[in-house]
């Protein structure tokens, strides 16, 4: 067996090194060393840079707001209202909407609109904005007419701040009033029954600008809503209102009372909790299925509400901001004021809103008293279309001091999902879609006028939206490395972008957001931060570093990789968000500059087989019109060339680029000589070789009808948008192989290809500048190097096939890319079935745990395991489950035990069966192992009934494979069954 592998090893390299031209390349390198200067990157310095960078990024959106906001308010101060008021103005869903008789609709006239790519090809008017009104809300009111003419002045000031920063997106005013001008203009599109359900004063950004958070404590009376259905209804309505409106600043929690006190989640008893969306919606199920009987004591519920208000102030917890209690009644009969004499007066420092709920009137009186001696408020819901409007209410109230001190505080939202973005397909289908999310900058616009200045009028928020994206790219890759990446967290700890974050789960064919898809701590996808300290440091906005041995996985995390990080981080200034980047040790923190001419690496940057990183920003092509026509290679080229002398390029990576233009430029010369000397062997298709500054070129030795594998970047190798142009297969080659090793990674099942990368680097440059070169063979082609001596394996009875790689979870969902295997005779895959190849896998010591787990989403936690039974439908899983004995300890996640699940069964009528309905937070494991690099050979013979299985296990050199044989006439199907290598999702 060791004579097959290294004769295998021989024949491998043989192949890559003539078919890549590595050795070529390897030599050029050789020659430029003179003129190539190695730097180490100072991680500190560079968190700094690009912090900074942030910051004026970020810092620009601000200026913009706050002009918005400054014209709002001077617009607004010379405007006297007008009750006839007569106006047509733009109404986003009317226009461009005609008659029978083609007549434009009232406030629906001819609106030019032309895709933008800017706005992601979506029609618009950037000479206009228009305003979109909510159904409920009558389109001509004179107060809504007086406030959209009075906004008119804000055109001027949207145009003008997309002129001074053509990276602004999406600008916006949202109306105290309920309706909402955007810019640009664009076609409003209702849902399937012509509603506009969007109303701007719902919305986060709006939320957060006008009042400061809160500690709120709900308290729900319930005695008499089972008389009346339509009463439990408007309640629970109420109280999902009222969540809604709150945000991951705010604390919360409900009470419901009859006769004693109860709180609705016991886990949550005597305290307030953060208002998250993962806490909302728990408190939303839980509400919905709540039963209440007795009488109701309302004296118990408020002291229990103002201990734990008062408990949360004195010990500086919480929002240490706004107090209120929300109280939803059906009618106060008792004597309360004792209570508020003990616990609120004279000082009166938690506000009580009040909420009658349905048409009778009797308790009124005693509700509303509740309420306006408690600084709060009263309405009467008496019908499911009133609660939007009325719960609304206890924000205007809540503003109220913020309005009169005119406190222009600029708020920051936390992430949230934008599903036009460009590429969004493609993100849809990468682990990259938390660059899918945005974030808002909003501020709170006033009433100036001195005669009600005093009394705090709110006119609105404006706003702008942020793709997160943008500020990603701040951070440019090739500086980071293939296995470095940049992110961003929120003061709360929660990721706004990071490589791991997945915000969406499939829904059969559909994609769709996770529940919690805003909410991801940061402990979930850095988990080796056992003890938080990274987390900790960026949630209080310190600066520093932190070194952690990872386990990062790639390929759908099929594949580990063993890393050492350097994470560096610091906070975002006037901003609630905390910058980190990540340095590998080795690769990632070295970086080479090398110095050629403009013209010599011109020449050289126009070859046909040469493409660049599309998805990196060489130039910004985005910020003049004229532009956006460019890829980045023509942006480039004609930058250099100087014929687009006004292009802001990054003079680094050109030069990067450049000069890796010239040195691997002999290789296109290299492999169009083997094409033409017609000698290239059946089964190699392609040659390629990629680079540090994005570089690839690519060379097809077989036609497009020949070849197996059709496209060379498959959407597997962009596995990731953090990482994209860094594919599997330079990733492997960049990390720990020696100049000259071979890393072979697999196509899918389908395309049944073998990629052989060669990593390629000069003496002087160590780590800095590695080059990987290779081949794409077609997997057949790996056959007559295996089978030496075949009438030998014939006389030994044995069969030969190799599984790839060993420096991955092997066998895992095997035949796709991650494990494969290679037979003679057709045989064999019966004797897969039949667990041939099974007992290898009793071997232990060879191979370590690489499991890996992941955060997700899932459905009822109480739907069954997937069945395993699919197993043995292929060869290739067959194999997967035998060689998992080989391996054989599973990793196993050690898991919080909810203990309010079992709450959720002994108290709650119905809920198990509402939570069965709702998708809620799981983690993800995905078992795997890994070859020991100290075990070069391993072998053994197991017993098994009446024969023995003998097996050896050969490491194969230079190169990350393994060589497995075994004997085939042993049948131990019966002692051992297949066990799948498939993810198993922990639910919560």
């Amino acid at each position: 067996v060791q004579q097959w592998a290294s004769e295998f090893s021989v024949q491998l390299r043989d192949l890559t090194v003539k078919y890549s031209g590595s050795l070529l390349l390897q030599k050029k390198l050789k020659d430029v060393e003179s003129i190539i200067k190695i730097v180490e990157l100072n991680g500190d310095d560079l968190v700094r840079d690009y912090s900074n960078e942030i910051e004026r990024m970020l810092g620009s959106k601000m200026k913009s707001v706050k002009r918005l906001a400054e014209s709002a308010e001077d617009a607004d101060l010379y405007h006297e209202f007008n009750a006839s008021l007569e106006f047509d103005y733009y109404n986003s869903m009317l226009i461009n909407t005609v008659d029978e008789d083609g007549n434009s609709l009232e406030l629906g006239a001819e609106f030019p609109l032309e895709e933008n790519e800017h706005f992601n090809n979506i029609p618009v008017n950037t000479q206009q904005s228009n305003i979109q009104v909510p159904t409920n809300v009558y389109n001509k009111d004179p107060i809504i007419l007086n406030a959209i003419y009075n906004t008119e002045a804000l055109n001027d000031v949207f145009i003008s701040n997309f002129l001074k920063d053509p990276t602004l997106t999406w600008q916006y005013f949202g109306s105290s009033t309920g309706f909402f001008r955007i810019y640009p203009g664009i076609k409003w599109t209702p849902d399937p029954n012509g509603v506009v359900v969007f109303d701007c004063r719902n919305r986060n950004w709006c939320i957060k600008a006008i009042f400061c958070i809160s500690d709120l404590k709900i308290i729900i009376n319930r005695p008499h809503f089972k008389k009346m259905q339509f009463k439990t209804t408007i309640a629970k309505h109420t109280i999902n209102t009222i969540l809604d409106t709150l945000g991951e600043n705010d604390f919360v929690n409900i009470i419901a009372y009859t006769d004693y006190v109860r709180y609705v989640e016991p886990c949550f008893k005597g305290t307030l909790v953060q208002a998250d969306l993962d806490t909302r919606e728990h408190f939303k199920l839980l509400v919905d299925e709540l039963h209440v009987k007795g009488e109701a004591k309302i004296k118990n519920a408020l002291k229990e509400a103002f201990k734990i208000l008062n408990q949360v102030r004195v010990n500086g917890q919480g929002s240490m901001c706004n107090q209120a209690i929300m109280l939803i009644t059906d009618g106060a009969m008792e004597d309360f004021e004792s209570v508020f004499e003990e616990f609120n007066w004279p000082d009166r420092r938690v506000r009580v809103f009040t909420y009658l709920i349905g048409r009778e009137m009797t308790f009124a009186q005693n509700t509303k008293w509740i309420a306006c001696n408690n600084k709060g408020y009263y309405t009467h819901i008496s019908t499911l279309a009133d609660v939007q409007e009325n719960v609304m209410e206890y924000l205007h109230v809540l503003s109220r001091p913020m309005v009169i001190n005119h406190d222009h505080d600029i708020i920051w939202t936390e992430a949230y999902m934008d599903t036009v973005l460009p590429n969004t397909k493609q993100l849809f289908t990468t682990k990259a879609q938390s660059l899918l999310l945005m974030t808002s900058v909003a501020m709170p616009v006033f009433s100036k006028k001195k005669e009600t200045l005093s009394h705090g009028i709110l006119l609105g928020v404006v706003g702008s939206d942020i793709p997160l994206m943008e500020v990603i790219k701040l951070a440019p890759r090739y500086t980071l490395g293939p296995h470095g990446y940049a992110f961003l967290i929120t003061n709360n700890g929660y990721i706004l972008a990071h490589p791991d974050l997945r915000p969406l789960y499939k829904d059969g064919k559909k994609l769709k957001a996770k529940p919690n898809y805003n909410s991801v701590d940061l402990t979930e996808v850095e988990w080796e931060d056992t003890e938080d300290t990274l987390r900790t440091a960026m949630v209080k906005g310190q600066t520093g570093s932190l070194s952690l041995s990872v386990r990062a996985s790639v390929d759908k995390a099929k594949r580990p990789l063993f890393l050492i990080n350097e994470y560096f981080y610091t906070n975002i200034d006037d901003t609630p968000f905390s910058f980190g980047m990540v340095l590998t040790k080795g690769h990632g923190k070295l970086f080479f500059i090398g110095n050629v001419s403009v013209e010599e690496g011109l020449h050289d940057l126009t070859s046909p087989d040469l493409s660049i990183a599309s998805e990196w920003t060489y130039c910004e092509t985005d910020i003049d019109p004229s532009h956006r026509k460019y890829s980045q290679l023509q942006a480039a080229v004609r930058y250099l060339q100087g014929k687009e002398p006004d292009l802001e390029c990054d003079e680094v990576l050109l030069q990067q680029l450049l000069f890796d233009a010239v040195v691997t430029a002999p290789l296109e010369a290299y492999w169009n000589t083997l094409m033409l000397s017609d000698r290239v062997e059946p089964g190699v298709e392609t040659a390629f070789l990629g680079t540090r500054s994005g570089l690839m070129r690519v060379v097809r030795y077989a036609g497009v009808e020949a070849r197996v594998a059709k496209n060379f970047l498959t959407p597997s190798d962009k596995d990731n948008l953090f990482t994209i142009h860094f594919p599997l297969w330079y990733r492997f080659g960049s990390l720990k192989y020696y100049p000259g090793s071979t890393s072979t990674t697999l196509s899918s099942r389908k395309a049944r290809e073998v990629r052989g990368a060669r990593n390629v680097q000069g003496q002087l440059m160590r780590c800095a500048g590695v080059r990987s070169a290779g081949v794409t063979l077609e997997l057949y082609l790996c056959r007559p190097h295996l089978w030496l001596e075949k009438r030998l394996a014939q006389r030994w009875s044995s069969q030969v096939f190799i599984t790839c790689d060993s420096n991955k979870p092997i066998l895992t969902k095997c035949g796709t890319k991650f494990g494969w295997m290679l037979w003679e005779n057709p045989s064999v895959e019966e004797q897969m079935k039949g667990g041939a190849f099974e007992h290898p896998c009793r071997t232990r010591e060879s191979f370590r745990d690489t499991g890996s787990r992941g955060h997700g989403v899932t459905g009822s936690p109480e739907e069954p395991e997937s069945s395993g039974a699919h197993s043995l439908l292929h060869p290739f899983v067959a194999v997967a489950a035998l060689m998992r004995w080989f391996f054989s300890n599973t990793l196993t996640l050690l898991m919080d035990l909810n203990l309010c699940g079992l709450w959720h069964q002994l108290f709650v009528d119905g809920h198990k069966q509402k939570k069965m309905e709702a998708m809620i937070p799981c983690d993800t494991t995905y078992p795997g192992f890994m070859l020991e690099a100290s075990v070069r050979e391993a072998n053994s013979v197991i017993k098994c009934g009446r024969c023995q299985k003998m097996f050896v296990v050969q490491q194969i050199p230079d190169s990350n494979l393994v060589l497995v044989v075994t004997q085939a006439d042993c049948d131990c199907s019966r002692q051992f069954g297949p066990i799948p290598l498939t993810p198993k999702e922990i639910k919560y």
